[in-house]
């Protein structure tokens, strides 16, 4: 596919990252509208409530885009989401002959602020990276055992707190833990000294299951509404402590941030590609019945405070071993019902080079190779005043669909 053009002009550029191929959800205000839908065209947002309001677009008998949030739409289901996208597509490309009404709806993205795109759910975060699961695992159990012997045959995962799931530009506050030096008796409590990203990509549940349905690799697949980055930052020393016997909690629980913009699954269909090759055959369930990843493009930026930004990895999506359908599948296989609204992190994504790393774990192995940086500092964890920004886009033919950036900074812990 090529670029599809638009009388939006600024979405005619091939490095934006909101082409009219593109066409992602979210919510934003201004200093006179309240938080409604938009959907980001170029430089500018769609007012969708007022596109509602005018009469321009009408999916159901009660209004859908007056909200702060997406779900009512993703409530709608599958077919609701494909007329919503042909309407917009029409009425935005270059030969509309609704530019005129539709054109003093826009609102310039310079103007607005951006907050959470839907209300989540529920937020379960996946360990589905084999790059990262192999480094983790030979930091820590050695090469030979570096994989769990169940990690081959099913897409491990743990519930965490949609509480405190934010929206790009939020900042973090360092945690307060429990810690335990290996030498120390005792532990301690105070402030996170291993302070963490991880570079994920995060599905979004347009759907629902029924408590004690299973549904296939292919209803999951058509299930998902659309896809965030995702930052699911990490306590790693009050991690290290507290994750046996049940796995993570707290060292996980204090923030993870999304991008603002709901990138759809139908605006990354030309980008689908394959799983890699099973090591292990995988049960019928889980089998894929065609490409389910994507090929995203993905990177980490640090910004230290008072320095200038530089990329410190490059990785892509398709590194995955198990697919969002293929998770959300398994979270539903044993009868666990499934929300609209629903994010799944995918897990960290790592490539096979160092500089493809995910994680500044991985990164600086430990704390024992520091990343140096341009301005001279060193970083084997996230320092105080540090910004972390990810970001994403997938490679078309003459234009890309991004993802916009995730992005958080970072503050000193609360005084215990």
């Amino acid at each position: 596919m090529t670029l599809m053009t638009s009388w939006v002009e600024s979405a005619n550029d091939a490095e934006a990252d909101f082409p009219l191929n593109n066409l992602p959800y979210g919510v934003f205000s201004t200093n006179s509208l309240e938080p409604r839908c938009g959907v980001a065209i170029g430089d500018q947002i769609l007012d969708m409530a007022a596109m509602e309001e005018a009469g321009l677009i009408r999916l159901a008998d009660e209004t859908v885009f007056d909200v702060p949030y997406w779900n009512d739409l993703m409530d709608l289901g599958p077919s609701a989401w494909a007329e919503l996208r042909n309407s917009l597509i029409g009425m935005l490309s270059a030969d509309s002959a609704d530019q005129a009404t539709v054109a003093p709806h826009l609102v310039p993205m310079a103007d607005a602020r951006l907050h959470m795109p839907l209300v989540v759910s529920e937020y379960t975060d996946f360990y589905a990276g084999k790059h990262h699961a192999q480094n983790v695992g030979t930091m820590f159990r050695g090469p030979e055992n570096a994989l769990p012997p169940n990690w081959l045959h099913i897409p491990i995962g743990y519930n965490g707190r949609a509480s405190t799931v934010v929206v790009s530009g939020t900042e973090i506050r360092r945690p307060n833990g429990q810690l335990k030096a290996p030498d120390a008796e005792m532990p301690r409590f105070g402030p996170c000294q291993r302070l963490d990203i991880e570079l994920e990509m995060g599905a979004i549940v347009g759907g629902s299951t029924e408590m004690g349905e299973m549904i296939s690799v292919r209803e999951a697949d058509e299930m998902i509404f659309g896809y965030v980055l995702l930052n699911d930052w990490s306590a790693r020393d009050i991690q290290a402590w507290e994750y046996q016997p049940l796995g993570p909690f707290q060292a996980k629980a204090f923030a993870t941030s999304i991008s603002p913009w709901i990138v759809t699954k139908a605006a990354l269909e030309p980008f689908r590609t394959s799983t890699p090759e099973r090591e292990k055959e995988l049960l019928p369930y889980l089998q894929e019945p065609g490409p389910m990843l994507y090929d995203i493009d993905l990177s980490v930026i640090i910004e230290p405070e008072g320095a200038a930004q530089e990329v410190i990895s490059r990785t892509n999506y398709k590194e995955m071993y198990y697919s969002a359908a293929q998770q959300l599948a398994h979270h539903a296989s044993s009868g666990c019902a499934m929300n609209s609204g629903d994010l799944l992190g995918s897990g960290t994504v790592s490539g096979p080079e160092k500089d493809q790393r995910g994680s500044l774990l991985e990164l600086s192995w430990g704390g024992k190779e520091p990343l140096t940086l341009k301005d001279g500092s060193q970083r084997s964890f996230i320092e105080d005043g540090d910004t972390m920004i990810l970001t994403g886009h997938a490679q078309g033919d003459g234009y890309r669909v991004g993802f916009g950036a995730c992005a958080g900074k970072i503050l000193p812990a609360l005084e215990t």
